[in-house]
């Protein structure tokens, strides 16, 4: 018999056809608490794909739920303690679109400290004599710190390698060895802030990094450093924080994929300087990843309907209860 499972939104064509002979999908009106408690109720699964909040609320609303599959890696919108209450297995798709942020992080350095934005913009008026007056930089010898040293840290690490630079990171739940195979630096967070020409955020959003890069965060980084966010947008106290950077000069350029509240106001005076980088939080969504993240996540929805295990669970202590049937 086949089980009804409610979508935050679309996947993939060749995702969703594979999810049709095991289940009825049914798709979200509008990602908000209301709808999410209204469409729930007689759902097997719910599979979360963007920001909808899937709160204590919503979770109690739906007592055949047997699976949150977030087609992602952060899960910082959905409320575990209670999943984890009801005895509901959590599961994201880690490594999936690692490669696709890395890059992404690589983008944003070469972007920047190459000033493509600057003499893209300066050529289409006319401006050719800026190209005597002001230089880009290299990112040869530079030194990358990198927060967060998981699956996108240690990519970033390796695609760094190739263009000379000298990599530190910090990561209090990273073993040794992985730090030492890449020939990574153990950091301190005054460590990589002293230190780095370039930071890149790559930490989950918990309370400990949330704010994490604030007005004295910023003080204390290396005069002229570039500022990467990929993780999450709360990583980042506030857009005044960064804009103060860039006026100051403090921050020589700053490139942002993620915002808090999303979309952001754009009307902030942050988006009307050159060396301000931005992305619609779109930089890790690529053809491929998606494809790997929605295949990934198909597959952890389809174990559990047909009564097995899920992989990458978020809340593992829920598959030593019986699954909610």
């Amino acid at each position: 018999m086949k089980e009804d499972i409610l979508l935050t939104a679309h996947l993939s064509p060749e995702a969703e056809a594979a999810l049709m002979p095991h289940a009825r999908l049914y798709f979200l009106d509008e990602m908000i608490e209301s709808e999410l408690v209204e469409r729930i109720r007689d759902k097997s699964v719910l599979i979360v794909r963007g920001a909808a909040p899937i709160t204590a609320k919503v979770i109690e609303a739906a007592p055949r739920l047997k699976l949150i599959a977030r087609t992602g890696v952060g899960y910082d919108k959905v409320d575990i303690a209670c999943a984890t209450a009801r005895g509901i297995p959590v599961v994201n798709t880690p490594g999936a679109g690692s490669r696709a942020v890395a890059e992404a992080a690589m983008t944003f350095m070469l972007t920047l400290i190459k000033r493509l934005p600057e003499w893209n913009d300066g050529l289409k008026r006319g401006d050719w004599q800026a190209r005597y007056s002001r230089q880009g930089g290299d990112l040869d010898g530079k030194h990358l710190g990198i927060v967060g040293f998981g699956q996108i840290g240690r990519i970033l690490a390796e695609m760094a390698r190739p263009f000379n630079m000298r990599v530190s990171a910090y990561d209090p739940f990273a073993p040794r060895e992985a730090f030492d195979v890449l020939d990574v630096k153990r950091a301190t967070l005054d460590e990589l802030y002293a230190n780095s020409d370039i930071l890149s955020l790559h930490c989950p959003q918990t309370p400990e990094t949330t704010g994490l890069i604030n007005k004295e965060a910023v003080r204390s980084m290396k005069a002229g450093a570039f500022l990467i966010n990929l993780a999450r947008g709360g990583v980042v106290e506030s857009l005044d924080v960064l804009y103060d950077g860039l006026s100051s000069g403090q921050l020589a350029g700053v490139g942002l994929d993620v915002f808090d509240p999303a979309p952001p106001d754009t009307t902030h005076p942050i988006f009307t300087l050159p060396n301000c980088v931005v992305a619609p939080h779109a930089l890790a969504t690529t053809k491929g990843a998606m494809d790997r993240i929605f295949a990934a996540s198909v597959a952890n929805v389809i174990a559990v309907l047909e009564g097995g295990q899920p992989c990458h669970v978020v809340n593992p202590e829920v598959l030593k209860q019986r699954i909610p049937q």
